[in-house]
């Protein structure tokens, strides 16, 4: 997910994608544990995608005070 899609969604949306996509990585990096996978790069985009999404949100809670 690129900066310009997040930037577009709503807090709201934002911080639900966020516990989304932690629960998801959480799941993957398990799977991968268990049996690899057939791109572990996915998880180091997951977690890279997660880092700017949290990163955006704390940049609005920054501007907002």
């Amino acid at each position: 997910m690129k900066i310009a899609e997040i930037r577009e969604m709503s807090t709201n949306d934002l911080v639900e994608r966020i516990e989304a996509e932690v629960a998801n990585y959480k799941q993957m990096v398990l799977n991968h544990s268990i049996s690899p996978l057939d791109n572990p790069a996915q998880i180091r985009q997951l977690r890279r995608t997660i880092a700017r999404m949290k990163t955006e949100l704390r940049d609005r809670e920054l501007n907002n005070k």
